[in-house]
């Protein structure tokens, strides 16, 4: 991995998760019909620390979701030669309910409209707003998120890697060159 810069270090994240959770409590107006919903892999966990969190700052009882897109993707055919499937896990009605969905980076928005398909086959949720811990820029399709812990303009060479505790061992983002393909 060749970095080029070192965005949000561990500190850094504590504090970023904080703000993210309090900031999706007070558009919420409180966590009553909120629920959270982390996107496989690294949207999980960021899911599972930002639901922690908000259970802490508003002592309430919150249960995450796990939701994996794997077949819903677009390049599902095309781009991913054998696709790793896992188990969506929400076990709770999301139906007119606010969904938080969580995930790490938000690029071409591809991810995100896949992951709005699953919900939609799992109910109808009365809003979904979209949490991303980086906003790296260079959208296909029209999607926002609602809540952000950091945004990096990137160029096309360039990627945003996101470095969890419960996956790579630290907590960490970084910008990187892309690798070059030969």
């Amino acid at each position: 991995m060749d970095i080029k810069a070192t965005v949000i270090d561990s500190e850094g994240l504590k504090r970023t998760i904080t703000r993210l959770s309090h900031e999706i409590i007070e558009s919420n107006k409180g966590t009553e019909n909120l629920v959270l919903i982390g996107m496989r892999t690294r949207g999980e966990f960021l899911c599972n620390r930002i639901t922690s969190k908000i259970n802490e700052i508003d002592n309430s009882n919150i249960i995450p979701g796990i939701l994996d897109v794997t077949l819903y993707r677009d390049d599902f055919r095309t781009r991913l030669k054998q696709p790793e499937v896992s188990v969506t896990n929400i076990t709770f009605d999301i139906n007119e309910k606010n969904v938080v969905l969580i995930d790490d980076v938000l690029y071409t928005g591809r991810t995100v409209r896949a992951a709005l398909d699953a919900l939609m086959d799992l109910g109808r949720p009365s809003t979904i707003r979209l949490c991303v811990l980086v906003d790296r820029g260079h959208r296909e399709l029209p999607i926002k998120a609602d809540f952000i812990g950091k945004n990096i303009p990137t160029s096309i060479d360039e990627e945003v890697k996101v470095k969890l505790q419960e996956t790579d061992g630290e907590d960490a983002v970084y910008l990187v060159n892309a690798p070059t393909i030969k």
